[in-house]
């Protein structure tokens, strides 16, 4: 009888850690947010691509790949950033 109670234990504690783990699940959280801007003006020729940060971010910011890999978060309002994503968008084609 107490291999039956053991086991009933075991099933509950085990439905009740899944129902736990699904709704943690819906919970994700953005990979890439910017949280403070680079200040200057850079060259457009030093960058290879870029990424506009999630929606869910406190700061929306474009995160431009530079062509060593390095990443810098600017301001998307700024007009040098929108000129820089021009050139990258093409130079894309």
């Amino acid at each position: 009888m107490q291999n039956f109670h053991f086991f009933l234990l075991c099933m509950l504690g085990a439905a009740f850690l899944s129902s736990v783990l699904c709704n943690d699940a819906n919970i994700v959280s953005p990979d890439n947010c910017c949280f403070k801007y680079y200040p200057r003006r850079m060259n457009k020729n030093l960058f290879r691509s870029y990424e506009i940060t999630d929606d869910r971010c406190p700061k929306i910011g474009v995160i431009l790949v530079t062509l060593k890999s390095r990443t810098i978060c600017v301001d998307p309002n700024l007009t040098w950033v929108q000129d820089i994503m021009r050139h990258v968008d093409e130079s894309s084609f």
